[in-house]
């Protein structure tokens, strides 16, 4: 029974958490991101959080982490919109991010 309360609990933390290492090449990449100059261009609003315990569900709440092994996603910024998979923009506040294209959400899963 133990057991089982301790998965509930951790399990959505697990998934949902948003744990990001930025790599070096394209190829180590789980996903490609290029940062646009506007909110409104991007698929995705990320704000940079300070702490991991801050990071909460697929939201654009994201947590650097300083080693790929610690990561859920691997991402590599890309020179070009086209070579993307995903385009983002940096928020200044915690209550600007957020989705503006649901179809790419499940990239961060």
């Amino acid at each position: 029974m133990k057991i089982q309360v301790f998965f509930m609990v951790l399990f959505p933390i697990v998934c949902f958490s948003q744990k990001i290492f930025s790599v070096e090449y394209a190829s180590q990449a789980d996903i490609k991101v290029y940062v646009v100059d506007y909110k409104s261009q991007a698929d995705l609003k990320v704000f940079t959080l300070d702490y991991f315990s801050q990071a909460k569900r697929n939201e654009g709440l994201w947590y650097f982490v300083d080693y790929p092994s610690q990561a859920d996603k691997k991402i590599f910024f890309v020179d070009y919109p086209s070579q993307s998979d995903l385009k983002i923009f940096f928020v200044e506040y915690k209550s600007q991010s957020g989705w503006n294209s649901n179809s790419k959400k499940h990239l961060l899963y």
